[in-house]
């Protein structure tokens, strides 16, 4: 399931985002709600079912009805951007470089990674339309100010934030869907592995000769993690072992780059 960002008010969208103009500064009696529990209550719902969720699921989280909510909150498309940028907020927004601009590339990487697996809906959200939010803004901040140090061209530097961006986002993508696959197919995933491996060799029994170099990659490996499933453990091998190359491209890049 893909949801678009950006579907409500323009104006009310980025007012609620950026927080030029809220419910909460009306004159009179406190209310009752503010915006950022209706968006809390959310996030929480949208931990536990995913982005198909309701307003009046979120309504009843809060003991209100769906119709309470949108005196502070228009609709579903806006709630959506407020959810996304204010989940981000858990991110730091700075990183050490004592230890190097590498450790902290790799700690801003480990720590969207943990993001996603807390937050995996978030991945629902497209990057196509971005939600033009402050911590939206504020986590490529982070990462783009442990690189912009040092001193790669800024054409280069702008390919790099979306390379390590875009890859964490990927790897752990198959994490997410992987976890949501039993749930949506009713078949454990030990379960569709057995059934078509056994019915795969048995119709091409001579697989490993036909594609030897697949079957290289596949038994040069150990488990990371023998108690996580097989794409789960194909995915942690492929971020840390993809981040370390990527890296040692940056690196490469600094060594070859004029100075």
């Amino acid at each position: 399931m893909v949801v678009y960002a950006g579907q409500g008010d323009p104006r009310r969208s980025i007012e609620l985002l950026w927080r030029a103009s809220v419910a909460e500064k009306r004159s009179g009696p406190k209310p009752g709600l503010s915006v950022d529990a209706i968006v809390d209550a959310a996030i929480a719902v949208a931990d536990e079912h995913g982005m198909a969720f309701s307003m009046r699921a979120v309504g009843e989280r809060l003991g209100r009805t769906a119709m309470a909510l949108y005196t502070y909150v228009p609709g579903k498309n806006e709630l959506v951007d407020l959810m996304y940028d204010r989940a981000m907020a858990e991110l730091p927004t700075s990183y050490e470089l004592d230890d190097g601009w590498r450790a902290a590339v790799t700690r801003w990487a480990t720590d969207m990674w943990e993001f996603y697996g807390r937050h995996p809906w978030v991945l629902q959200v497209s990057q196509a339309r971005p939600v033009l939010g402050p911590h939206e803004f504020a986590v490529i901040e982070a990462l783009a100010a442990i690189l912009v140090p040092t001193g790669l061209p800024g054409r280069e530097l702008r390919g790099i934030v979306g390379a390590v961006n875009y890859f964490v986002r990927g790897a752990a993508q198959t994490v997410a869907e992987a976890r949501a696959a039993g749930g949506a197919t009713g078949e454990a995933d030990e379960e569709w592995w057995y059934a078509r491996s056994a019915v795969l060799l048995e119709i091409e029994p001579d697989l490993a000769k036909k594609f030897p170099m697949l079957h290289l990659l596949e038994n040069d490996r150990e488990p990371i993690d023998p108690e996580l499933p097989y794409l789960e453990n194909d995915a942690v091998e492929n971020f840390r072992g993809g981040l370390k190359v990527l890296l040692d491209g940056v690196e490469g890049a600094l060594t070859s780059s004029p100075p």
